[in-house]
């Protein structure tokens, strides 16, 4: 298991990942961190906490709306197709739940 520091709105992490999945962790660590800027650019200004909720809801939002996407994309496609759209969400929202609880223990 390989560890990695991440960056998040100046704070440093120390996280847990598998073997090869370094690259992918830093680019969700930046995704994170453009959602931390939006976040504080709205004006939130009450703390680390707040912030990150903050963040945290705009990539809510947005999965959301990918999510609703998705789902008008999906009239027509082979049942096979939509399962594995699908499969890919629930691995993509349990690997973000992995991490954040990774988070909270640090």
């Amino acid at each position: 298991m390989a560890q990695v520091t991440i960056k998040i709105n100046g704070y440093a992490y120390n996280i847990g990942c598998k073997d090869g999945e370094e690259d992918h962790l830093f680019a969700m660590a930046e995704q994170i961190e453009d959602r931390v800027t939006k976040a504080r650019s709205l004006g939130s200004q009450s703390g680390e906490s707040k912030l990150l909720v903050m963040a945290a809801l705009i990539m809510a939002d947005e999965l959301h709306d990918l999510a609703l996407d998705m789902k008008a994309g999906q009239k027509g496609k082979t049942p096979a197709a939509v399962k594995a759209a699908e499969e890919r969400m629930r691995r993509l929202a349990a690997r973000a739940e992995a991490i954040a609880a990774t988070v909270e223990q640090h």
